[in-house]
């Protein structure tokens, strides 16, 4: 097991540790226009880019960085790379797939350099990065055609391939973990987790290994239809670090369903829900005070290890929910009983 490794498995042990927030609403915060997106590098291609956050780590590298800081200031052990989108598959909509290995490698420098600079500031409290991996924009369970229900939009092998070249570089780029994220397919889930475990195996590399999956409204499940224990089940083969939660809902919504999680997983769990859900604009009212309360059951009822937040989360929400998990120790990792 390499040191960094070791380190995270120890801290995780020891104390709740703090996931950043939304890079998408930071983002927003700048209003961006089309000129900004393009930079100099964009400035004269046909295609419009205005909606490509992922396309920020080449053309506006400092907003990005600075949005990284400003998360680690207000508490943040692990920031993500602004990567959610940067595959072959999502990429394909801005015409920009030959991009891919480059958008990752300079989100995972710009992420390890906001990440080391804080590390230097207090060594007692080290940094890390996690290269964010989405779960694309198609699924490979359910036919996007209700005509013809046996017909996938891509295939499993083919997801193999975009998120193999994606995590090989955010790795080369530098991140301490990989985060499969905001997983709303199952299948998709697998075979990310499939690339990066073949990845470990022939390099040797045992990067550690986060799955968040998404539960996308009342009924409790996934849009594939699986229940958070279901999720788990279907994950747990995976040699990963944790599982858990987030997106889509907000912390109250989230509470039943990590609840679940931590009653069966025998891995560290993870919660970052959005800052309530959406108003009638698209934007998230949920204030860091009211979030942090709600969130503070999580940690109180020991159901996680890591805490933060998605969609609608500042600074100020990450600020205050540190806060609170100063206050409480970890969840307790189950053995496994065989």
């Amino acid at each position: 097991m390499t040191s960094v490794n070791k380190t995270i498995r120890n801290l995780l042990n020891n104390r709740i540790l703090i996931i950043d927030g939304a890079m998408g609403t930071m983002i927003q915060t700048y209003h961006l226009d089309e000129e900004k997106y393009r930079g100099e590098r964009f400035k004269t291609i046909e295609q419009h880019v205005k909606g490509n956050n992922d396309l920020l780590v080449l053309t506006q590298p400092e907003i990005v960085l600075e949005i990284h800081k400003q998360f680690l200031e207000a508490g943040a052990d692990i920031i993500e790379t602004n990567t959610f989108n940067a595959n072959a598959v999502s990429m394909e909509d801005y015409k920009m797939t030959d991009l891919v290995k480059e958008l990752n490698i300079e989100a995972a420098k710009i992420a390890r350099r906001a990440a080391d600079e804080y590390t230097l500031k207090d060594p007692t409290k080290p940094r890390f990065v996690a290269g964010a991996v989405g779960p694309t924009n198609r699924t490979a369970s359910l036919s996007p055609d209700v005509n013809n229900p046996g017909y996938r939009a891509v295939t499993f092998e083919r997801l193999v391939e975009i998120y193999d070249e994606q995590m090989r570089a955010l790795i080369e780029g530098g991140v301490d973990l990989i985060l499969i994220e905001t997983i709303f397919d199952t299948l998709n889930a697998k075979a990310a987790l499939f690339a990066i475990n073949t990845i470990k195996e022939e390099s040797g590399n045992d990067i550690p290994v986060m799955i968040s999956g998404t539960i996308t409204d009342a009924s409790g499940r996934t849009l594939s239809g699986q229940t958070p224990e279901a999720f788990w089940n279907s994950m747990s083969h995976g040699e990963i670090l944790s599982i858990g939660l987030n997106c889509a809902l907000g912390a109250k919504d989230m509470i039943p369903h990590i609840k679940e999680i931590s009653q069966v997983a025998w891995v560290y769990t993870t919660a970052y829900p959005n800052a309530g859900l959406p108003n009638e604009f698209g934007q998230y009212d949920e204030s860091p005070e009211a979030m942090a309360n709600v969130v503070e059951q999580f940690m109180k009822e020991s159901w996680v290890n890591i805490i933060g937040g998605c969609c609608g989360t500042t600074p100020e929400h990450i600020r205050a929910i540190a806060e609170k998990a100063k206050n409480y120790a970890p969840r307790h990792v189950p053995e496994l009983a065989y």
